[in-house]
């Protein structure tokens, strides 16, 4: 309870921060951005409706899943609309001080002035966007924006909770097709790894990576290490751990739509919003290295027995293999006897 409720007040103080920042931004004004990519040519400024769905579920990520202290779910959502030539993170690139700072501890303040640094300095940000942390990994959480031709670009990212400094997020979608806006967006999401901490497991401790490794995605084999939380070896792909909708809505007079302060009723989803068929990965078992072979136990002069065994690291689930036998005997003879 006491994490659910350190992360509802971080949600809370991350909610007025963004307000000043968004009041201050107004004033910002925006100039042409040199590019050799497809320009958006749209006449019109578009907002768009983003809702965010957690697929993280312990049926299709049975290994570790953390159940308490704190159970699985998500940070805030930190995103910007801006210009091709600005990222808040890219793949197979270093993470800023921003963003280590929010993968690993869901601190958003550097990121937040990173920023704000970045719109004043090269005038690519357009706006920031946010939405309230979703206590549950099944939960979603909407929010609402603007885009216009010079910043048709749409990035955020998403803390995984807990973690080392694992995330989800979307680096520069585009927004715009030519002369007009996109309807409809759907992306699958999968967990990435800033390269700042080097824990293996959801509830791993603090361990710095030094040096500091680039940005790169988890996947069922990568890191290839069976310690790590999402090593599934028998899987081809992980399953979708969250997904993003966007959806083109009418234009109001808002020019952003912020999110009310987290509450956890507001985070649960209703009716028919999650709709996709249930996801059961398969776990086999583990099981750890035998023991040592144990005395050999009987009679001087006659064949004895002797034991080892092994113990279960992780029990199967959702039909994965079973778990082998954990003890064995052999045949043995007695030593020292007289």
């Amino acid at each position: 309870m006491d994490s659910t409720r350190n992360l509802l007040s971080i949600s809370e103080a991350l909610y007025h921060v963004i307000v000043m920042m968004l009041t201050l931004g107004q004033g910002i004004q925006s100039m042409p951005v040199p590019t050799d990519v497809p320009m958006c040519t749209a006449s019109e400024t578009a907002q768009y409706r983003l809702t965010f769905t957690g697929k993280w579920t312990q049926a299709a990520f049975p290994k570790q899943y953390p159940v308490y202290r704190p159970p699985a779910q998500w940070s805030n959502i930190i995103g910007v609309t801006h210009s091709s030539d600005y990222h808040i993170w890219q793949r197979n690139e270093f993470a800023s001080n921003g963003v280590r700072e929010f993968a690993e501890k869901g601190e958003a303040w550097t990121l937040m002035k990173e920023v704000e640094a970045a719109g004043e300095r090269i005038q690519s940000v357009y706006g920031i966007l946010s939405a309230p942390a979703v206590v549950g990994g099944t939960g979603q959480m909407n929010t609402e924006f603007e885009v216009f031709a010079r910043h048709s670009y749409l990035s955020f990212i998403v803390r995984i909770v807990p973690s080392p400094d694992w995330f989800v997020g979307v680096d520069s979608v585009d927004l715009c097709d030519g002369d007009h806006w996109k309807e409809n967006v759907s992306l699958e999401l999968f967990p990435y790894d800033a390269g700042t901490d080097s824990g293996f497991t959801f509830s791993s401790p603090n361990f710095e990576t030094i040096p500091q490794d680039r940005i790169t995605q988890i996947t069922s084999s990568f890191p290839s290490h069976p310690a790590n939380s999402f090593f599934y070896p028998r899987l081809k792909h992980l399953p979708p751990i969250a997904k993003v909708v966007l959806t083109k809505i009418k234009k109001t007079n808002q020019i952003i739509s912020l999110p009310v302060e987290p509450t956890q009723s507001n985070q649960l989803p209703t009716g028919n919003e999650i709709e996709d068929n249930v996801i059961n990965t398969p776990l086999d078992c583990e099981v750890s290295v035998w023991s040592p072979w144990g005395l050999c136990k009987g009679k001087c002069g006659d064949s004895g027995v002797q034991h080892r065994t092994r113990y279960v690291l992780m029990h199967p689930a959702n039909n994965g293999a079973a778990c082998p036998l954990l003890e064995e005997e052999r045949k043995c003879f007695p030593d020292n006897c007289l």
